[in-house]
């Protein structure tokens, strides 16, 4: 089987299991999708949604996050960890939208590039989440694993890995690819204890067959 068949038996067995994947993160808004996909480098979904849902009742626009001391925020989100960082990309962001955009988050790559703390995982998950865009595939921790896992790639670098898998992903698959990846990562292939005997697309992993 080779990987554009072997693509193709994830997607469709995955679909089968998951049905429509949908984000994990909570968010009423495009701007609140963008402060929680920031929020949840190396964090849990889990953790983001609890901290979001107190804070986007009082704080949910650019205008709202430009007028807190960088301290206020990174009071708001510590548990989220790196919180230093994320607290001074959120405020940096939320000012370049007003600045240049009229609070309003832009649809192009280039230009949600451009924003503190967006990088291009960052924009696809917006892209795609928000406007069904996909110029790219998300590739987070979850995905470099297992696409590595199943042979799909060999490369280490996020950037790499994408190139790999937009070779071999059908492009209206390229959204939904990731969702389904992330989401047998929690279910199944979890990182520190996999259940590698009860997963479903095992038959086409090479990890499982060594």
């Amino acid at each position: 089987m080779n990987k554009k068949e072997k693509v193709k038996y994830i997607l469709k067995t995955l679909e089968e299991k998951f049905g429509k994947p949908k984000c994990a993160l909570n968010y009423e808004s495009p701007f609140e999708l963008l402060v929680a996909v920031i929020l949840s480098a190396q964090c849990t979904d889990k953790r983001v949604n609890i901290v979001t849902e107190e804070m986007f009742k009082k704080y949910n626009t650019p205008e709202d996050f430009a007028s807190l001391e960088i301290e206020e925020i990174e009071e708001l989100i510590k548990s989220t960890g790196f919180y230093r960082n994320k607290a001074k990309n959120i405020k940096k962001a939320s000012q370049q939208l007003i600045e240049k955009y009229n609070s309003e988050l832009p649809k192009e790559m280039e230009k949600l590039l451009e924003l503190g703390g967006v990088g291009r995982k960052t924009a696809n998950v917006v892209r795609g989440e928000i406007w069904g865009l996909a110029d790219g595939i998300t590739v987070d921790t979850h995905v470099k694993r297992i696409t590595n896992l199943l042979g799909l790639t060999k490369e280490k670098t996020p950037e790499k890995i994408e190139q790999d898998l937009m070779k071999i992903v059908p492009k209206k698959s390229w959204i939904d690819f990731s969702h389904y990846i992330i989401l047998q990562g929690r279910d199944k292939c979890i990182a520190r204890r996999p259940k590698c005997q009860e997963c479903e697309i095992k038959e086409v992993c090479d990890y499982f067959k060594k």
